[in-house]
Order: structure tokens, then C-alpha cells, then sequence
């Protein structure tokens, strides 16, 4: 509909029956179109750039902050059922985690006991497994890497130029209904005005 309007103006400029309204459609869908083709793939990669970058600074400072740690396991943590301890039921790496009660040593050399995490396959008591812990030696998340970053901030482009595009659409078809609506209330003035004297003797009519 938009590119049809666009490509309308110049037969209707000189088009005697063109209305104005026509004419100010047409305006309306060139504006949106160009806002899609060349707004919205600027602002999505603008956002996609500023989310990488910032991605990045969080990727630097979680490795900065987030340490692996070797820990020792104590005993399975409760709940975990026994069936996840046994190596040749276990499943790959990436798709599996167990909980474990562990003990490991923060970095002021205190001994820590909790329950973490743990990708390992090897889960029976006196297992040795590494952790990732904060500065204060507090089980934590894994960090971000870069490709996992690089994958967010390009979804976040894509989807702001999406958006944008959305909004646009939205918005031309929001302009066009209230012109329609002004259209259809000129109509509605002129017909009344001229309505009650149509198809009588003398009207011109």
C-alpha cells in the first residue's frame, strides 16, 4: 500500500480528478518509506554498536571480578536426584548442570562451604570441580563471553530497527485514518448542506 502511494504521486500531480487528500497521502507514505528504508536501519545500528559496546565493558570486567576456583565436593545437595551423580547417564557438558554442596577457599584463605553448580560429571563425594567465584569468594555466575555478547547486541539491533519500522507503519496508518476521518467529515458537511434541495425543480441539481 505504502509503495503504491509513493509511486502514484507523479501520475496523480497533474491527474484532474487527484484530491488533495490524495496528494497528502502520498507525502505521508514517501515520509514512512523513506523512515524505514533509511531511519530504521541507522537507528538499529546505533543501538546494536552502543549495546556492543557496552556488552563488551560488562564481558571485561566479569572476567575481571570472576574467578574459577577449585573446590571439593562434599555430598550431593538435596533434591539432586541420584540418577544426575552417575557419570554414564550423564549428557554433554553444555546441557547439564548439577548441584553440589562443595568446599573451596576464598581468596583471604578462608575455607567456604555451599551449594554450587557444576558442569562436571564427576559429582561423588571428595570429586575435585571447579567453580566460578567473586572477589569475596561468593559462588557466581559464569561470565559472559564475547561471542554470547556479540550474538545480544546484534539481536538488539535487528530488533530496534523492527521496532522503528513498526512504529512507522503505525504511524502513516494513524495519519491516513485521521485524514479519512476529515475527508468523510467534509462529505458529510457538503451533503447536508446541499442534501435536502437534491433532484428539486430550480436546484440546478
Amino acid at each position: 500500500m505504502t509503495v503504491r502511494a509513493v509511486l502514484g504521486i507523479r501520475r496523480w500531480r497533474h491527474n484532474p480528478v487527484c484530491r488533495a487528500t490524495d496528494r497528502h497521502e502520498a507525502r505521508v507514505a514517501l515520509a514512512a518509506l523513506v523512515l524505514m528504508l533509511l531511519a530504521a536501519p541507522v537507528i538499529g545500528w546505533k543501538t546494536g554498536s552502543l549495546t556492543d559496546d557496552a556488552l563488551r565493558r560488562t564481558v571485561r570486567t566479569q572476567h575481571q571480578q570472576r574467578h574459577l576456583t577449585p573446590a571439593v565436593v562434599v555430598r550431593p545437595a538435596p533434591g539432586t536426584p541420584h540418577a544426575a551423580q552417575d557419570p554414564e547417564t550423564a549428557v554433554t557438558e553444555a546441557s547439564t548442570r548439577t548441584s553440589v554442596v562443595a568446599g573451596w577457599r576464598a581468596p583471604d584463605g578462608t575455607a567456604r562451604t555451599g551449594t554450587v553448580s557444576t558442569t562436571s560429571t564427576r559429582t561423588e563425594p571428595g570429586a575435585r570441580i571447579e567453580i566460578w567465584t567473586d572477589g569475596r569468594g561468593d559462588p557466581a555466575v559464569r561470565p559472559m563471553d564475547l561471542p554470547t555478547a556479540r550474538t545480544h547486541a546484534v539481536l538488539a539491533g535487528v530488533g530496534a530497527t523492527l521496532l522503528v519500522g513498526g512504529l512507522t507503519e503505525v504511524a502513516r496508518r494513524l495519519v491516513v485514518w485521521r485524514m479519512m476521518q476529515r475527508r468523510y467529515a467534509r462529505l458529510d458537511r457538503a451533503w447536508a448542506e446541499v442534501g435536502p434541495d437534491w433532484g428539486r425543480t430550480g436546484t440546478g441539481s
